[in-house]
């Protein structure tokens, strides 16, 4: 929530800020890293960081060639000039209908709207065969060992509005309630005369701008347009004809509205360089801005290093004393919910139903707000607590609905099944940030665990078994290395166990512990030759 009138005019006499209150982007430039963090009344909601030498290809437009069409999976894979190519399946080939783009359609003036054969899934091979050249712009990052997915339908962002190249739509977003705001801007748009083949979106910050303000940012896009097709006429395929823009400046475009009370950023160029992108919007915008300085490091001082650091435990604590609990695997997001310290303090049956409705309805705004701090995608499972009327239920969907609108990534959601789950997905545009930040634990491999001394030491008597069972005089004397866990537990529980296995064999085995060894590894060798002995 924005701060009031009267509490930026506080902030602006006293100097001080309540970091507590109203809605500030702070941002973080090092070395080797830059981070953006968006706080509301303190809390972190959204979390960015792009590392020096990476960026993101999601945004950026291509003209590539088509290498293969896989008419089973119906798609087709270009090559844009990266390691791994594209995947555009068929229906990101169709022009898209602003329908399917929560707009409504607007009429649009000069030359009007050009009729064009409607263009189905099965044209596209023909519209684009293998070595044609294609024009396609990144949807959805590398990920894993997939390639990117691609599309079509190319759109350039605006502040105010966007800029649909290829498609001759206009549309106002539907984010826009007010009826005269709607109707105001409908004129304004009616009023642009655009070449064919160029649609245009209003965005919803378009809502309150001058005329002025929108056909400036109109011709920004144009202007950027004009550009990336000539750098397609001037160069073969593949090549990158639009760079997504780095973080500094995707945060400028998105981030700085009218909520925002401040911008600070710890990097005087960088402050600078903000100061001057948001000249070109206003001058209030420009003057949110600030430089800080202060001696303790921007993060702790606005209270968001401490919530980063907490936000990637498996469980996660609610203000009610409830907690959830995520877990991320391949196929999907498991996310349960828990009443925890929330037990009500008695009160009959009406109040444990309540806990209930409480716990899951704090679990409901958590859960959408982890989703995009760790920006997970696919498909995610929320366990919530089974609440016995079907009206609870249905105020536990709806709160999540309306926490999931502020997400930019699509989110498509079901209600709570009989079995207590609520089901969703939501676009994975880029890797979660645990994969970025984390990579698989070298000693467990991923699994999160290691096996017991107690099935080390059941392995290791199996194996023995199986080697001293063949009867070969090499095998008679073995020389036994474990970790000193494992050589702990030989040498108490399981000891007299390994002399009965050396009497019954009429072995001689000797043990010895190597810390450097991994706890779940046994090393056997003959004490003979020195060879390694397998089971």
């Amino acid at each position: 929530m924005a701060l009031t009138f009267v509490q930026r005019v506080k902030e602006f006499i006293t100097g001080k800020k309540d970091i507590r209150t109203g809605t500030r982007l702070v941002i973080n430039c090092e070395k080797l890293e830059n981070r953006v963090a968006l706080i509301e009344n303190g809390l972190i909601e959204e979390y960015t960081l792009e590392r020096t030498g990476t960026s993101t290809i999601v945004g950026s437009i291509f003209k590539g060639r088509v290498k293969n069409i896989e008419h089973g999976l119906k798609a087709m894979f270009i090559d844009i000039g990266l390691d791994k190519n594209a995947f555009l399946h068929f229906w990101d080939a169709i022009p898209e209908a602003l329908s399917n783009q929560g707009m409504e359609e607007v009429n649009r003036g000069g030359a009007g709207k050009a009729k064009q054969k409607r263009i189905k899934a099965e044209d596209i091979p023909q519209l684009y065969p293998v070595g044609s050249e294609i024009m396609v712009q990144v949807t959805k990052g590398p990920i894993g060992n997939k390639g990117p997915r691609v599309t079509t339908n190319i759109s350039l962002a605006g502040r105010l509005l966007v800029l649909m190249p290829q498609n001759d739509q206009f549309g106002i977003s539907r984010k826009i309630e007010d009826p005269k705001e709607r109707a105001r801007l409908r004129k304004i748009i009616e009023r642009v005369n655009l070449p064919e083949n160029l649609g245009l979106i209003m965005r919803t910050e378009a809502s309150g701008k001058r005329a002025r303000h929108i056909i400036r940012d109109l011709s920004l896009l144009i202007e950027q347009w004009n550009d990336i097709t000539g750098k397609r006429d001037s160069k073969g395929a593949p090549v990158c004809c639009f760079q997504e823009p780095e973080l500094i400046e995707r945060t400028v475009r998105d981030f700085l509205t009218e909520d925002i009370d401040e911008v600070a950023c710890d990097d005087k160029e960088t402050v600078e360089r903000m100061q001057k992108m948001a000249s070109q919007i206003s001058g209030r915008a420009k003057r949110r801005i600030t430089y800080y300085q202060g001696q303790t490091a921007i993060f702790e001082s606005y209270g968001i290093q401490k919530q980063i650091d907490n936000a990637f435990y498996r469980q996660v604590w609610l203000p009610c004393g409830g907690y959830i609990v995520i877990d991320q695997t391949e196929a999907l997001v498991s996310i349960d919910v828990n009443t925890g310290r929330n037990k009500g303090g008695g009160g009959g049956k009406d109040q444990q139903d309540k806990v209930l409705v409480e716990t899951n309805l704090e679990a409901a705004a958590e859960v959408a707000r982890q989703l995009r701090l760790r920006n997970m995608g696919g498909l995610i499972v929320v366990d919530f607590i089974d609440m016995k009327h079907r009206k609870d239920q249905q105020a536990v969907y709806k709160a999540m609905l309306d926490h999931l609108k502020r997400d930019k990534a699509k989110t498509q959601i079901q209600p709570i099944s009989p079995f207590g789950l609520m089901e969703m997905t939501r676009q994975r545009l880029h890797e979660s940030l645990s994969s970025a930040l984390y990579e698989s634990c070298p000693y467990c491999k991923g699994h999160g665990q290691v096996k017991t001394t107690f099935t080390m030491s059941v392995e290791l008597q199996r194996a023995l078994s199986s080697i001293l069972g063949r009867g070969k005089t090499e095998h008679k004397n073995l020389v036994v290395v474990v970790h000193p866990e494992v050589m702990q537990r030989l040498k108490t529980e399981d000891g007299e166990l390994l002399v009965s296995l050396e009497r019954k064999y009429e072995a001689r085995l000797t043990f010895r512990s190597d810390p450097t060894l991994h706890r779940e590894d046994i090393k056997i060798t003959s004490a003979l030759n020195g060879e390694e002995v397998r089971a």
